[in-house]
């Protein structure tokens, strides 16, 4: 399996939100504005050949379900993305985010706290 495209991962996003989803559910879980039904279709598609995703097969409609947790993808693509570019440093990646204002005072200390949950 390769990694995906941001808009492959997009739809991935929408699947493991819902577990099992039909085209118009995850279109509905899109961000506006959505994209066409037949885009999501054709995404879902593709996603099946590239092994992401298999599907239930209901006659004229298919439901889709993923074939790799959102845990086991960030780990084998994104972490190794994120390594690269910031030299496995997660201190890297959050100094960075902050620098760009992406990510707020109020988001870092739920990190913390998170951090400090799992240490107890």
């Amino acid at each position: 399996m390769k990694r995906l495209s941001d808009k492959e991962e997009g739809v991935m996003q929408a699947v493991w939100k819902l577990d099992k989803a039909f085209a118009k559910d995850v279109r509905e879980e899109m961000p506006d504005p959505k994209p066409h039904i037949n885009t999501i279709s054709t995404m879902l598609k593709r996603l099946v050949d590239k092994g992401f995703l298999k599907y239930e097969d209901f006659g004229s409609t298919y439901r889709y379900y993923a074939t790799i947790t959102k845990k086991d993808y960030t780990q084998t693509y994104i972490r190794p993305l994120l390594s690269g570019l910031f030299g496995g440093s997660i201190k890297e990646v959050v100094t960075f985010f902050a620098e760009e204002d992406e990510i707020s005072v109020d988001e870092l200390k739920e990190v913390i706290r998170m951090i400090e949950g799992k240490e107890k």
